[in-house]
């Protein structure tokens, strides 16, 4: 524990107020031991202040008080070792009262004024507060030295405990950060769950007043069923008041027939008794016998009459009865309808319920966030300290988001730290170190401008273009970047300007000649992909020439989208619709008419035009399109072999060849023979090589193709 009060003076001062008189050490030695505070005891004082004087007693020790007697009574005759039973009686001691020492209160006035002195200062810790008492107790260590052992362990246990607690408190320091970061991703998901839930509800909503109109129909249609039974039940009762009615008639009828009938038989009975003659005792039984039989028919058909008054015909029946069925049928039908609606008409309302407690419970941890999480920081005052001032940032800054924004910002300030270095330290001669590295010791640096750096990588290229052409092969570009370099500027000078280039293509991932040139370098990228941007925009170059046959350097604007056409057979209309837009960007062409030879152009720096950027962006986006289609096609596997990759390519690209698949399927195995080894390899490595080499469309997409013949038809 380190002090900052110098204690000889105090010790030296202690050695001089020794204890006098004859006291031998060892009584001293038992008065310690049976009392502590009987020890003489000192403060530590600053240098400023007094050293205090401390009075002894008569017999040259300390004066005995203890601390529990002010203002108390204390034994006159009391001896600190004796037992309680060896005491003298009670009668015999005489009750004083000791006042509180001299060097007591001196040690208790030094310990207030050191409080009082650090309070008027502002802003004390509680170390600088404990450090008073500290040097009491180191005095009260140093001069006990019968418990100077005891008291020495007991300082270095709380000092140890103090130290571990000091040391746990710097571990947690760092959590604020994470709680900090945590509080923005949980931002970022309230934010996204909240979207997702406004869309869900929204389409909850629709579907609820979908059904809510459904219902209403169907109660409107029950309604009108409802009528039409009732009408139906009308008229059938109509008809059986109508039947009714005309069963009375004929009974009538049948009646006054039967009349008529029997007149006319008394008519001829009569006639034929006044022609024939006949015997009248026969003519009068054979009327007796057909008046019987007469009767018994009229009973016959009285009972029929009664029992078959209330029966209507067949067919009308059957047909009432077939129309009756069907009505039954289709209420049953709308009644389960019914049914099914409102359940599911209930199950929607839980839903709704649950959604809306969802909603509010989102609200109020979205409340809570916000009252936690940290603000958006203000871009703006990003251009106080930006060099070129407000017009620069918003030119760094335009179209960009938060997270491309600090990568602009952390690009300006290592450039700005890189121009700033003297010397880098290098990275040694190991065989992990790349071979333009490989250098120890430090490693001056050169200090070019962004202009300078894209002029030599441009001509970097250019030689090793011109190289590869004349021998037929492509050397491998780490080599070549050396060579160059030594060849140039000597051995010495190719290590500090290779450490000084790659330093900067590093650090600026917004240039697209550095950035390109740093991931070929490093091996992320294959140099094919390089070439292949660059000769894409050589045959669009090419085209809109050829368009151009006044060779004024513009197009109209059709002519132009119809030479992008020409260019790029395989693009959707919305990405030839961006190309155009991003044509008219530049601000000297016509309404009507786009300078094509000035969407080529680049700045001082390399930065192309954003037509050119947007070519390069649409690019890498096809190519992400091409290979996300390969995964899908290859569906859940997790390893594939040659004749599986294959397959899956002829499925996403069936116009294909067989050199293009051959060498696509040489760089997902890492071989240059024509038929690769049949083992298996990871799918996601297969996809990580692929996305490094120049792999793309060679036909159209079979699912685009449908799409666009069925919207034809």
């Amino acid at each position: 524990m380190a002090t900052g009060v110098n204690r000889r003076p105090l010790r030296a001062m202690a050695a001089r107020r020794a204890p006098r008189g004859g006291t031998s050490p060892e009584s001293s030695s038992e008065t310690a031991n049976c009392q502590m505070h009987n020890h003489s005891a000192k403060p530590t004082l600053s240098k400023k202040q007094k050293a205090p004087s401390f009075q002894l007693s008569a017999r040259g020790r300390w004066s005995t008080w203890p601390a529990f007697a002010a203002g108390q009574v204390v034994l006159r005759n009391h001896k600190p070792c004796h037992a309680p039973e060896e005491r003298t009686p009670s009668n015999e001691q005489a009750l004083v009262s000791i006042p509180k020492p001299h060097h007591l209160e001196q040690l208790e006035s030094y310990l207030r004024k050191e409080l009082q002195t650090l309070n008027l200062t502002k802003g004390i810790s509680q170390e600088q507060k404990l450090q008073p008492y500290r040097e009491i107790f180191e005095f009260f260590i140093d001069n006990f030295k019968t418990y100077k052992p005891l008291l020495s362990a007991i300082k270095n246990e709380y000092e140890a405990t103090l130290a571990h607690q000091k040391e746990t408190i710097r571990a947690l320091e760092p959590l604020k950060a994470m709680v900090a970061t945590v509080s923005a991703e949980c931002t970022q998901q309230i934010l996204a769950l909240q979207e997702e839930e406004k869309v869900e509800i929204n389409t909850l909503k629709q579907e609820k007043q979908h059904l809510l109109k459904f219902i209403d129909n169907m109660k409107e249609e029950k309604s009108s069923l409802q009528a039409q039974v009732e009408r139906l039940q009308m008229s059938v009762a109509e008809e059986y008041t109508r039947y009714l009615q005309e069963h009375g008639a004929r009974r009538l009828l049948l009646a006054k027939l039967n009349d008529m009938h029997n007149e006319q038989l008394n008519v001829k009975q009569h006639q034929v008794q006044g022609v024939t003659g006949e015997d009248v005792v026969k003519l009068t039984l054979a009327l007796k016998m057909a008046r019987q039989d007469l009767t018994k028919a009229q009973v016959k058909l009285n009972a029929m009459i009664a029992e078959y008054g209330d029966v209507v015909p067949r067919k009308d029946f059957e047909s009432l009865e077939k129309k009756y069925s069907d009505l039954l049928q289709e209420m049953k039908t709308l009644r389960n309808d019914f049914d099914q609606l409102h359940e599911e008409y209930e199950t929607l309302l839980e839903i709704h319920r649950e959604t809306a407690e969802e909603r509010d419970s989102f609200f109020i941890q979205l409340q809570e966030a916000e009252r936690s999480c940290t603000p958006r920081p203000n871009w703006a005052k990003c251009s106080e300290a930006m060099p070129g001032g407000a017009e620069r940032w918003g030119h760094l800054a335009e179209g960009k988001s938060s997270d491309q924004l600090v990568d602009v910002l952390l690009e300006e300030i290592g450039t700005g730290v890189l121009k700033e270095m003297n010397v880098f330290h290098g990275w040694g001669k190991g065989d992990k170190v790349p071979v333009y590295l490989r250098y120890e010791g430090e490693v001056k640096n050169k200090k070019p401008t962004k202009k300078d750096v894209v002029n030599i990588l441009k001509d970097i290229w250019k030689e090793k273009i011109a190289l590869d052409q004349q021998t037929g092969e492509r050397c491998s570009l780490p080599e070549f970047f050396l060579s160059y370099l030594q060849k140039k500027h000597g051995d010495v000078a190719a290590v500090e300007w290779s450490y000084t280039l790659y330093e900067y293509m590093r650090l600026c991932p917004s240039n697209h000649v550095m950035s390109s040139f740093y991931e070929i370098l490093t091996g992320k990228v294959a140099e094919e992909q390089y070439h292949s941007q660059n000769q894409l925009i050589s045959n669009l170059q090419k085209e809109l020439a050829a368009c151009d046959s006044s060779s004024s350097g513009s197009l109209p604007s059709e002519q132009f989208r119809t030479a992008l056409r020409e260019a790029f057979p395989l693009k959707q209309r919305d990405a030839i619709q961006e190309l155009v837009d991003a044509s008219r960007f530049n601000p000297d062409s016509a309404d009507d008419l786009i300078d094509y030879r000035s969407l080529f152009k680049e700045d001082e720096e390399g930065n192309p035009e954003p037509f050119v950027a947007k070519l390069r962006s649409q690019y890498a986006n096809e190519k992400h399109e091409y290979l996300r289609e390969l995964k899908n096609s290859l569906g859940d596997v997790t390893e594939v072999n040659a004749d599986d990759l294959k397959a899956a390519f002829c499925r996403i690209d069936p116009e294909i060849d067989d050199q293009t698949l051959n060498t696509y399927v040489g760089l997902a195995y890492q071989v240059r023979r024509e038929q690769p080894d049949q083992e298996v390899v990871p799918v996601d490595s297969v996809l990580e090589r692929l996305r490094a080499g120049d792999v793309r469309r060679v036909g159209p997409s079979p699912r685009k193709e449908s799409t666009t013949d069925f919207e034809g038809e």
